[in-house]
């Protein structure tokens, strides 16, 4: 039964994705182009993709935190760092640079797989040894 939940949430993000137009690197790439305020071809949809999405977020967690636990799980699996170290810092760091020279985050990125997208293709294969990499680092780290 999760499985099958987590796929039609899946399918319906990705959905979601398609029909804001963020599936489109070329549209994510001319909202994070400042000069482009200045040409007057700014493109500000992403900034309503992303402040309607914040509330759907806050409403859902005051919704959901009032449960005494999730519908399919024992217990909410919620982060429990509350100090930033260097892995909180480079991580996210790493991940915009790589937003801003692809035009892809990992969301749309898998979505545009589907219509058969190169760039996609290039991203996230590039992507899957981000994320082998940083699995490994910290051992890697230790054991030096």
């Amino acid at each position: 039964m999760r499985l099958i939940l987590n796929l039609l949430l899946g399918l319906l993000f990705g959905l979601g994705l398609i029909v804001s137009g963020m599936s489109n690197p070329a549209k994510v790439l001319n909202f994070l182009d400042i000069a482009a305020i200045a040409r007057g071809t700014w493109d500000a949809s992403l900034a309503f993709v992303m402040g309607g999405a914040l509330v759907v977020t806050f409403i859902g967690y005051r919704l959901v935190f009032r449960r005494p636990q999730p519908l399919l799980a024992d217990t909410f699996h919620v982060p429990t760092k509350t100090r930033l170290d260097l892995a909180i810092i480079v991580g996210p760091a790493i991940f915009g640079i790589g937003w801003g020279i692809a035009g892809f985050c990992p969301g749309p990125a898998i979505t545009d797989l589907a219509v058969g997208g190169q760039p996609a293709l290039i991203f996230v294969a590039a992507m899957m040894v981000g994320m082998a990499i940083a699995r490994l680092a910290p051992r890697l780290i230790k054991s030096a």
